[in-house]
């Protein structure tokens, strides 16, 4: 048997808060890939110096 009230669907977005959730997710993704980017061209440039120095 099937509960007598119905829960509503909760939050239903627009197409148009979809896209800009969409966008702001894509623009994340692309910061993220370009601080991981960042992190390791540092590293190699910094060579193997990084894990030989005084403690």
């Amino acid at each position: 048997m099937e509960p007598a009230h119905k829960t509503p669907p909760g939050i239903v977005l627009t197409d148009a808060q979809k896209k800009r959730q969409r966008e702001r997710s894509i623009a994340i993704a692309v910061a993220l890939g370009v601080l991981v980017v960042l992190f390791f061209a540092v590293t190699l440039v910094k060579g193997p110096a990084v894990l030989h120095r005084p403690m």
